[in-house]
């Protein structure tokens, strides 16, 4: 799913294209994506863009009239900005926003159908789809561990949480432990106040970097359907499952659950514990390596 840097990528490349340019057209090429019934998406049609923000993991087109047409990719949905008419892109395509410069396709990869789209009227009715997550660029540190001890919960999952915190999923969760040197298991709860500033400044700097590497990479492009990923060079360990870690040369361990796996360093995030796989720890019982030692033996 693209998360907060990939978004805030696609939002900055379409702010020039569409931002100021009426929308001569929607065309639905997949009638699942459309998720809302009323205004119709022909209220669009005619109407300026004037504005593109991102609300979470969510991009907003705000047209005239208080009109806003929410994007959300999901985890295969991705955006092309082609030329004016240009055709459906195979089964892929979902939609095309068709503007007098370019056409805005909304596409998704697979089988599983989750990217939607849903025009409001109104900020109220905006405000309905956002989670209510803190930007973890725009807070302080006071929100932030704020945030974190609403609960007591496991990193991994407090950091992925849209409530707690907007933009951040499987991808970037992995990137910011690693570099604050914190298991994916710890609790909030049991944190020390050095461990919380160290993941406070730790998602900072990872998501700021990320940002800013994107927008750096695709200063004169629109990203092409393969430049919006969950893994990329230069990753610590998110993707990298056997890979040595950059920093210690341990191999990047897992924990694999449903369609999603979290990847971490057991050297530098878990005191050399091998944590356990819900799954395959099960199978191997006694199998199963505990430590770093009984990992390489």
């Amino acid at each position: 799913m693209p998360e907060l840097p990939d978004l805030e990528l696609y939002v900055a490349c379409l702010r020039p294209r569409v931002v100021g340019q009426a929308l001569q057209r929607m065309r639905v090429f997949s009638p699942f994506v459309v998720r809302s019934v009323e205004p119709p998406l022909s209220e669009t049609h005619g109407r300026a863009v004037v504005e593109v923000r991102r609300m979470g993991k969510r991009i907003v087109l705000h047209f005239a009239d208080e009109l806003y047409l929410i994007i959300h990719l999901m985890i295969a949905g991705r955006l092309l900005w082609k030329k004016p008419g240009a055709m459906r892109p195979g089964k892929i395509g979902l939609a095309a926003l068709d503007f007098a410069a370019g056409s805005l396709q909304l596409t998704e990869a697979g089988t599983k159908k989750r990217a939607a789209l849903h025009l409001v009227c109104g900020e109220a009715s905006l405000r309905r789809h956002d989670p209510g997550g803190l930007e973890p660029l725009e807070c302080g540190p006071a929100a932030f561990t704020a945030a974190l001890r609403r609960g007591n919960h496991t990193l991994k999952r407090a950091l992925t949480d849209p409530r707690l915190f907007s933009g951040i999923g499987n991808a970037y969760s992995d990137e910011i432990l690693h570099a604050a040197r914190l298991s994916p298991l710890a609790l909030t709860g049991r944190l020390t106040d050095a461990e919380t500033e160290r993941l406070f400044e730790a998602t900072r700097s990872t998501l700021s970097r990320w940002t800013d590497s994107l927008l750096r990479q695709f200063a004169d492009r629109f990203p092409g359907p393969g430049d919006v990923t969950a893994f990329r060079d230069g990753f610590a360990v998110h993707g990298r499952f056997g890979q040595p870690c950059p920093d210690c040369g341990c191999a990047v361990q897992r924990i694999r659950y449903a369609e999603n796996e979290t990847n971490y360093c057991p050297v530098c995030q878990t005191q050399g514990r091998v944590l356990a796989d819900r799954s395959l720890s099960r199978l191997l019982k006694n199998d199963w390596p505990r430590s770093v030692e009984e990992l390489n033996f």
